[in-house]
């Protein structure tokens, strides 16, 4: 991918920055309309992608959740043959009883620590994901913001202009 959402939206922010500047308006400034849409385009072809990825995180980690339970009931049933195979003597027996419960144990433990660490890769990444889409929502609806108010300062420039050209008010333009 060429572009991802984070790059679109720095080369729209450097677009917007080194705008110049109105006169006697510092904080407004002239874009190429055509640039900024062209922007605008990449980032919302983009959008969708990141979603994808996102989704493809979600079933990732579902996967691996799957996974590590199947692991951990693995080595509880292996455990438990273990257990049973090792019948004899009582003292062979508590051994293995023993030795049965400590896998369960850690197993379960293994288990939880690894959903544990996938959860938290998973959210982390969903939170940057939704992070970057809100900036760029944002941006989006600043510029769309700005780009209205220079267009429409332009309009209004235009018309005084042409009300000034056609003899100082005369025949008003609507």
């Amino acid at each position: 991918m060429a572009n991802d959402v984070d790059n679109l939206i720095t080369m729209l922010y450097d677009l917007i920055d080194s705008a110049k500047a109105m006169p006697m308006a510092k904080d407004k400034c002239v874009i190429s309309r055509d640039d900024a849409l062209d922007l605008l385009d990449e980032i919302k072809g983009q959008l969708p992608i990141e979603l994808k990825r996102a989704k493809e995180l979600i079933r990732a980690r579902e996967e691996f959740v799957e996974n590590a339970r199947k692991e951990a009931d693995k080595l509880r049933r292996q455990a438990e043959i273990d257990a049973k195979t090792i019948v004899g003597e009582s003292e062979i027996t508590r051994i293995a009883r023993e030795k049965a419960r400590e896998l369960i144990r850690r197993s379960g433990e293994q288990a939880n620590s690894m959903i544990s660490v996938a959860n938290e890769y998973t959210d982390d990444a969903l939170r940057r994901t939704e992070e970057a889409i809100q900036m760029a929502l944002e941006e989006i609806r600043e510029n769309r913001a700005r780009f209205r108010a220079v267009s429409s300062e332009k309009l209004q420039a235009q018309r005084a202009k042409l009300e000034e050209q056609l003899g100082g008010g005369e025949r008003r333009i609507p």
